[in-house]
């Protein structure tokens, strides 16, 4: 009798063995994880073997990416910066700059926490300092537009004041201290409204 021929698999049929992970997914998983650890238990919750199991991979695997949790941290807040500074580029003037710094805290609260805590940080890894005087030459731009040397205002001086607004405002906002005072109004909006009392601006020239 003729043996019947070996069954082909399907082109269709998954393999039984499990895919590997790809390393741009994997460090992209790992991320993901550990910013939602961040968001809601905070850094000091964070364990690389934690996020592993989290991810599905090994324990040591987190570690070909990030070295250790130091390395986590630093990477959260250079895509953090990196975000800020594309949004902040993007601002018309400099209340429209705090606006979206505010919305940047809010959409990124995870990242917020990390970028503006030095001491989780490595503090000269080249993609944050990089990442970091990125979004500060777009707060410093939209500072620009409103020309406070011509009120006799240092440069510097004003961006630190319009700084300190938009942060200090994101910062109550996310804890809670705000709850308040802004109750079921647009923080944006309320925002918006504080900036106008203290910052007169122009809408940037398109070079």
């Amino acid at each position: 009798m003729t043996p019947a021929p070996a069954q082909q698999p399907s082109p269709h049929q998954k393999p039984s063995a499990r895919r590997p992970y790809h390393h741009g997914d994997l460090r992209r998983a790992v991320l993901t994880a550990a910013l939602d650890v961040i968001a809601a238990d905070g850094p000091s919750a964070l364990s690389l073997r934690d996020l592993a199991r989290r991810a599905g991979v090994s324990h040591a695997a987190p570690a070909h990416h990030f070295k250790d949790r130091t390395g986590l941290l630093t990477a959260i807040a250079a895509e953090g910066f990196g975000l800020l500074a594309s949004t902040l580029n993007e601002a018309a003037d400099l209340k429209d700059a705090g606006v979206r710094y505010v919305r940047f805290a809010r959409e990124h609260p995870a990242h917020f926490q990390v970028m503006f805590t030095p001491e989780l940080l490595r503090a000269d890894d080249l993609e944050l300092t990089t990442a970091r005087a990125l979004a500060g030459d777009a707060l410093r731009g939209a500072v620009s537009a409103v020309r406070p040397e011509s009120l006799g205002i240092d440069n510097r001086l004003a961006g630190v004041a319009a700084w300190s607004l938009a942060h200090g405002f994101a910062t109550l906002l996310l804890s809670h201290n705000l709850d308040g005072p802004v109750g079921d109004k647009d923080p944006e909006e309320v925002f918006r409204t504080l900036a106008a009392m203290l910052f007169r601006s122009e809408p940037r020239e398109n070079p």
